[in-house]
């Protein structure tokens, strides 16, 4: 009889919500995307010859990049901000 009280009590959950891998996820995802979009506008900007455009979106692209493709800045970034607002 125990055993079944045990089996019917809702248990509460160990720890937060499990984020393994999101950070992968998110890179798989949405890093294709990313390119293409990219190259679609800046292939824009050079047929209409839009060199200032051009440079200030590769350079913005570039940054945004950073983001996608180096490892573990998400986490960090993700723990900094949390650091930040006080949230351990």
């Amino acid at each position: 009889m125990d055993s079944a009280l045990h089996l019917a009590t809702p248990q509460a959950p160990t720890g937060g919500i499990n984020t393994e891998g999101l950070a992968d996820f998110l890179r798989t995802f949405f890093a294709p995307l990313f390119l293409a979009i990219v190259s679609v506008v800046a292939l824009f900007f050079l047929f209409t010859r839009e060199i200032t455009r051009f440079v200030q979106f590769i350079l913005l692209a570039i940054a945004i990049g950073v983001i996608f493709y180096v490892p573990n800045i998400i986490e960090v970034a993700a723990k900094a901000i949390a650091g930040a607002l006080g949230i351990k």
